[in-house]
């Protein structure tokens, strides 16, 4: 069965890529600018050592579109490759004395055939969307929480679960030095949606450690931990363990953040998961 992308998942795309737009245009002139809340190092400019800082903070006050690239290797029966982009706004908006986070999570998706050699199913499939409320002046310890949702966009069944989907978010993280520690969880559970489809309770938790040297290079490790809680036993968990590093650096007057990361999964699925991941990420930034 095919699932087209709808007319209202389009409509929430095209709202939500506007959304930088009207977050620009609603700051005031008395509240501080989004430049001069991620100067950490409090010197009136702000760095590759900042942006490295607030590119690596899941709730900044800084508009960033990644655009994170997922290969794993060893999937199915033929040890066939699965490939996920994933677009990545992240989208802040000022409220008073707290930010709303807005990140979405846009997968474009090569899913092989786990029971042949050859063939695959590609297109768009199921859009994530969290949304975090987080105090404007933060302190030692960061926090974001808010729900998050699960749309059932897929444009081909074999690429999403046809439901939708509602659950908790929460990230904390801390910036001692030129660390930047954290975690983000949360867990989705099906509302709705197509009833001839497994329902979804689906956990996932992203601990996070980056060490920031001179020149905008980091060292990064950011696992996705998953765990499927209606598999079978012995197909629930998927534990990567592994890192790599990454560099900010500008293109012209334009801020990007660049980094690899490469995981061996200690634990996964048996068909659907891999023995290995290779991550790639290009994140553009936008401070104001």
């Amino acid at each position: 069965m095919t699932r087209r992308f709808t007319p209202a998942a389009l409509a929430f795309l095209l709202a939500l890529f506007g959304t930088p737009l009207l977050a620009q245009e609603s700051s005031s002139d008395d509240e501080p600018s989004y430049q001069e809340s991620i100067d950490y190092d409090g010197d009136g400019d702000v760095d590759e050592g900042d942006l490295a800082q607030a590119a690596q903070n899941p709730v900044a006050d800084l508009i960033s579109v990644p655009l994170q690239n997922n290969a794993t290797f060893g999937i199915g029966e033929y040890d066939r490759t699965r490939d996920v982009l994933n677009i990545q706004p992240v989208i802040p908006i000022k409220a008073g004395n707290w930010n709303l986070i807005n990140r979405t999570i846009v997968p474009i998706v090569r899913q092989p055939d786990f029971f042949a050699p050859t063939g695959s199913t590609s297109g768009v499939g199921d859009i994530t969307h969290s949304l975090f409320v987080s105090p404007a002046k933060a302190g030692k310890v960061i926090w974001g929480i808010g729900p998050v949702i699960l749309l059932p966009t897929a444009s081909d069944a074999f690429l999403g679960t046809g439901k939708w989907g509602l659950g908790p978010s929460l990230v904390v993280l801390a910036m001692p030095g030129r660390w930047v520690l954290g975690a983000l969880v949360n867990n989705l559970w099906s509302v709705g949606g197509d009833e001839e489809r497994n329902d979804v309770n689906v956990f996932l938790t992203q601990p996070f450690v980056n060490y920031n040297m001179a020149g905008g290079w980091y060292l990064v490790s950011g696992p996705i931990i998953t765990a499927n809680w209606n598999a079978s036993e012995g197909n629930k968990w998927t534990v990567p363990v592994g890192g790599g590093f990454g560099k900010i650096f500008r293109v012209g007057k334009q801020p990007m953040n660049v980094n690899t990361q490469l995981f061996y999964n200690v634990t996964h699925p048996e068909l659907t998961g891999g023995k290995w991941e290779w991550r790639v990420q290009v994140q553009l930034l936008f401070p104001k």
